[in-house]
């Protein structure tokens, strides 16, 4: 009897010994520090791929409401730009206006069109200080707003910008003087008369255009003096329009 109790406690003691040295395996360690938060640090998309800097003067075929060389520099060829004031070869003042980057290169503040020289001089009431100077007309109210606009903007070199142009649309008042206020006013005006043409209202354009000069010139066809003078050839659209208005009689609409 005492040898079978002491055989079962032997058993018991045993038993408890083996599950006393067992245990649950601690858990392993992700292998790839599983995630941490680390993986995604925000450092992929850094803001700086879009900076807004790519439209500053390189030329840009990217179209916006307000384009450089459709809307802009067709007014100071005309208006500035011309023999004995600010083109190449009369640099007056040493201002050349014949391109974004002679317009821009003196005295001339993007984002600031109250600190820039040239729109300080086309707002001057003062008829020694204004540009154009008198007898010359000075600039539209609306081609001022344009300019100032584009200062601050930052007077982005934006090119070969599309056109808003309808061919279908050709009204005096909507359509053909705000092109020849743009193109070519400022060297055929009330006070400035280049080849004895003035397009300061409807019926000095429409002596202009029976002076049988006017189509062949914005045509550049042989044997004419192509205008825009100094500047590009109006596109096709502008051209038809023209063309449409005259064939129509030339309404004052």
């Amino acid at each position: 009897m005492k040898k079978l109790s002491l055989f079962i406690l032997l058993v018991a003691l045993s038993s408890i010994s083996f599950y006393a040295c067992t245990h649950k395996a601690d858990n392993p360690a992700p292998a790839n520090g599983g995630n941490t938060g680390g993986g995604n640090t925000g450092g992929g998309n850094t803001g700086g791929g879009n900076t807004g800097g790519g439209n500053t003067g390189g030329g840009t075929v990217i179209d916006t409401s307000l384009c450089f060389e459709r809307d802009i520099l067709p007014i100071f060829v005309s208006n500035c730009a011309k023999s004995g004031c600010h083109d190449a070869a009369s640099h007056e003042e040493g201002f050349v206006f014949t391109s974004w980057q002679t317009i821009t290169s003196k005295e001339f503040k993007p984002w600031d069109a109250e600190d820039t020289e040239l729109y300080e001089k086309i707002t001057e009431h003062d008829p020694d200080d204004i540009m154009p100077p008198p007898p010359n007309a000075p600039l539209t109210p609306a081609q001022i707003a344009l300019i100032r606009e584009w200062i601050n903007r930052g007077a982005p070199n934006t090119t070969n910008c599309a056109t808003a142009c309808d061919s279908t649309r050709f009204t005096y008042a909507a359509t053909i003087k705000p092109m020849l206020d743009t193109y070519c006013k400022g060297c055929h005006n009330a006070n400035v008369t280049n080849a004895g043409l003035s397009y300061e209202n409807h019926s000095t354009t429409v002596a202009a255009v029976n002076s049988g000069r006017f189509l062949g010139a914005i045509n550049h066809q042989a044997g004419y003096s192509p205008m825009p003078k100094g500047g590009s050839k109006l596109n096709d659209c502008q051209i038809q329009q023209i063309q449409k208005w005259i064939a129509a009689g030339t309404p004052n609409n």
